[in-house]
């Protein structure tokens, strides 16, 4: 090979010229392959690395190796947003694939303890799923696929005999099409032909915003894996419980100046819940991993930066479910070539690093079977017992008003293959009262027992103070669901109904037939705003009640809070639609409609009253672009496609010009910087606020709020309490601990909320639990009704937060509002989508959308 030396400045840069690699550089030495299996070239017209392979000749290629193979089927296992197929690869002996439904049956009753003790593990084949870039722009890891993909169907030899008939394989080529499709195309179209351009500050290697790393709306799906909100999840949990792998591999990317690391990772921050079997079998994985990296001569690490706490990721969520997870993270050379401290990284020694650690996974288990098959068996075994010795027999969960928010959450736990009851009796237990046929049980005496302890657990006490991501995750908090734990006495009385099948039941109903008068609907269901804005955006004429009352309706007398939808059909321009739509809204929505024959109530005030504030259609603009928060705002679009139904107009930042506001009556402002509005376009925004808009600011757009004097909120002051204290000497070697202990990196707490104010229109109780990752304290605002929403003076619900930030969050603001001439400001400290699996704090961004126009600016600050 000729070397090239460039001589810039000091820098002397040392670039490789030489035609594209072959796949000789992959393969290992010594072993011969099939000809009638068709090479990743063949297929895709170049070698691979040559170009980023798009996720469409990735399925190309898929299909011509199962066609061409009797080692190899291939399944499409669901479709992504976009409608791109995720497909899983089965590769094992042909023998083994003639029995394949006996050997998946036989392998899936390691989870059952009483079944698994008949099971002669010595003659079961070892379970292993390969799954690749989850994150879209770490590309390494699927373009992996197609070498991993073609040496397994290709190979010949006795050693991959040998691993086929003791393995069976199951390889996802790519977690998240949509991701892998949007980066390819980035790198490629920006890749010159001639010459690569390895300067990271190159446009190749910078993707514009939001980047290939999410899925269609933007969320790290390497974050779903517990959650189960996005259809990418849903399939993949579903063919992960349908083997139950003993080992599945989860390959990422990281910083391009970094090396390779595999797990285990810092033991400190192992989740507790996790066994201690399951590190020391991954240490001895491990072993593998370095042993073929060192034959390529590739630097690596483990034990350090990553951890295994949250069980939403890939290499963490098998380790709750009796398998071993392992996460892989490779030097990103992000396009085709860059610059790093290592000399030049090219994308094909990222590809082959990733290749390298497939193969090692692959003779690990090979090596390791019987102890693999043996664990997973002893864990249920194990967490039998535990369950049976369990002083928590069952949780119940579920409210009565919000069928919806309860059905998710069940239908949460059902993809974990959770078994989950329907209540059979009313019960009252901790406090809270669950009524039969609105509420679910989950008896903890079931095969998932630890992850059902995982997922409904209150855990305030860590061996560490630093988390990779979130430190809890308890589900009926996030549900805002009430629970409680069962003991034996109260499960035993007779509490557990029918199995819940996975289906949500129909509780919408048109109460009382037609009326001339009026309808009216309640607030406190979950898809409330979808029915309200279908009406709205028909021209229907709608109406908030802003007291409660009590009406007259066809089974009596019924009180209405606040917050109750009132449809006044005298004033309706179609009173058959407006009819027909109110249908739709009880069939799909789950609202149960009243039919009101008269204006006059029983109690409270009349129909006519002005304390009914008039709705107007709300027509939604988010500010995105470079610099804002993808995750954020794309929590909100699905928030807002998926589930209500309404557009959100996302706006560059560079766009915001001119009248073009005055067709928007809601614009938001989530977090990180807008820095790049001109002073022109913020004065549009005041302006526009000042003629009565609602601007609501979450996270860190309160900062910019507060800083061009729209939202009149203070913080609090950290530093009070630091005044006289003594300058400190702390060891070098702490700094990083020392600050990460500061972090709040993703907690729950205990807030209370004002029943009846317009921000708490539709819920039922004045505590909720939200959720909570930043450091940011606000002082409760000067009007005394501006805070609708405020911390406990105990806030800690579950997760970590250090002392000092607990002392700063007790009795402060989550919720203040503001007022800018005849606009309002509505400022959140917390995300109320996080994730799409925060069911619980929706309603407050709804409600910030459809009402914020009607809060009383005597209320504000």
């Amino acid at each position: 090979m000729k070397k090239v030396f460039l001589f810039i400045g000091a820098f002397i840069i040392s670039i490789t010229a030489h035609a594209q690699v072959t796949l000789d550089y992959y393969l290992p030495d010594g072993i011969s392959y099939d000809s009638n299996i068709p090479t990743p070239k063949s297929v895709l017209g170049a070698e691979v690395g040559e170009w980023h392979v798009r996720h469409d000749q990735l399925v190309n290629y898929m299909y011509a190796v199962a066609k061409a193979s009797d080692r190899v089927t291939i399944s499409e296992y669901a479709r992504t947003y976009e409608n791109r197929p995720l497909l899983m690869l089965t590769i094992t002996s042909p023998e083994n694939h003639r029995n394949i439904d006996r050997l998946k049956a036989e392998h899936v009753q390691l989870t059952d303890a009483a079944a698994s003790r008949n099971l002669d593990i010595t003659k079961m084949p070892a379970v292993v799923t390969l799954s690749y870039s989850v994150h879209g722009n770490e590309p390494s890891g699927s373009n992996s696929s197609l070498l991993t993909v073609y040496h397994l169907a290709a190979a010949k030899g006795r050693e991959i005999d040998e691993l086929l008939k003791n393995t069976i394989i199951l390889v996802d080529p790519s977690i998240n099409p949509d991701g892998l499709s949007r980066f390819a195309q980035w790198a490629n179209q920006h890749k010159s032909l001639n010459k690569l351009v390895t300067d990271g500050a190159s446009r190749e290697y910078n993707e514009v915003w939001p980047g290939g790393r999410t899925n269609h709306y933007w969320f790290d799906l390497n974050r779903d894996w517990l959650l189960v909100q996005h259809p990418e999840s849903k399939g993949r949990i579903a063919k992960f419980h349908e083997w139950k792998p003993n080992v599945l591999t989860d390959h990422h990317e990281m910083g391009t100046n970094s090396t390779f690391f595999f797990q285990p990772g810092i033991p400190s921050r192992t989740h507790p819940l996790t066994p201690e079997r399951n590190q020391r079998l991954t240490a001895s994985i491990a072993e593998y991993h370095a042993e073929e990296l060192n034959k390529i001569q590739s630097l690596y690490y483990t034990q350090e930066s990553f951890d295994d706490f949250y069980y939403g990721k890939g290499s963490t969520y098998p380790d709750v479910n009796g398998s071993i997870g392992i996460l892989f993270e490779q030097a990103s050379s992000r396009g085709h070539a860059q610059e790093s401290i290592h000399g030049i990284l090219k994308f094909p020694f990222t590809i082959r690093n990733q290749f390298t650690a497939s193969l090692s996974t692959l003779k690990a288990v090979q090596a390791m079977r019987e102890e693999l098959l043996a664990h997973m068996r002893d864990f249920y075994q194990e967490k039998a017992r535990a369950a049976r010795a369990a002083s928590i027999k069952a949780y119940v969960f579920g409210e009565e008003a919000d069928q919806a928010r309860t059905y998710h959450l069940a239908e949460m736990l059902n993809r974990h293959q959770i078994e989950v009851y329907e209540l059979a009796n009313d019960l009252n237990a901790d406090g809270e009262a669950f009524k039969a046929g609105k509420a679910y049980v989950v008896p903890t005496n079931q095969k998932q027992y630890q992850l059902i302890t995982a997922i409904f657990e209150r855990r305030t006490e860590f061996t560490d103070s630093l988390f990779y991501d979130v430190s809890a995750w308890t589900m009926p908090y996030a549900f805002n669901l009430p629970f409680a734990e069962l003991n034996n006495r109260e499960f035993g009385n007779n509490v557990q109904g029918e199995r819940f099948n996975g289906e949500m039941k129909s509780t919408g109903e048109m109460v009382g037939g037609k009326s001339n008068y009026a309808y009216v609907f309640e607030w406190d269901e979950y898809y409330a705003p979808r029915a309200t804005y279908r009406l709205l955006s028909n021209g229907v004429k709608a109406k908030v009640a802003s007291q409660p009352f009590t009406a007259v309706v066809s089974t009596g007398t019924k009180e209405f809070d606040y917050g109750t939808i009132m449809v006044p059909m005298g004033i309706q321009d179609d009173q058959e639609m407006t009819y027909k739509l109110l249908e739709k809204a009880a069939k799909e929505d789950g609202l149960k409609v009243y039919a009101v024959s008269t204006g006059l109530t029983p109690a409270g005030m009349d129909l006519g009253s002005n304390n009914f504030e008039n709705l107007v259609e709300p027509k939604v603009a988010m500010i995105g672009g470079s610099g804002t928060n993808g995750y954020e705002i794309g929590e909100a679009w699905h928030l807002m496609d998926q589930r209500y139904h309404m557009p959100l107009s996302i706006v560059e930042q560079n766009d915001l010009r001119g009248s073009r506001l005055d067709r928007y009556n809601v614009l938001i402002m989530s977090g990180y910087g807008y820095g790049d509005l001109s002073s022109s376009t913020v004065d549009e925004i005041k302006r526009w606020v000042r003629n009565g808009g609602t601007l609501v600011s979450y996270k860190f757009g309160i900062s910019w709020a507060k800083q061009n004097g729209l939202a009149k909120v203070e913080y609090v002051d950290r530093d009070d309490d630091k005044e006289d204290e003594e300058a400190e000497t702390r060891a070098y070697a702490n700094q990083s601990r020392d600050s990460g202990a500061g972090v709040i990196g993703g907690a729950i707490f205990n807030a209370k909320i004002d029943l009846t104010h317009p921000m708490g229109y539709g819920f039922n109780d004045d505590d909720i639990t939200v959720f909570r990752n930043s450091t940011q304290f606000l002082q409760k605002g000067k009007n005394p009704y501006s805070n609708p929403v405020v911390y406990t003076e105990n806030p800690l619900a579950s997760g970590y937060i250090s002392d000092e930030n607990l002392e700063h969050l007790k009795n402060s603001a989550a919720v203040i509002i503001s007022r800018y001439g005849g606009g309002k400001v509505i400022t959140m400290t917390d995300n109320p989508n996080f994730r799409a699996f925060w069911y619980g704090t929706n309603k407050l961004f709804a409600n910030a959308i459809f009402f914020g126009h009607t809060i009383s600016g005597s209320t504000a600050n």
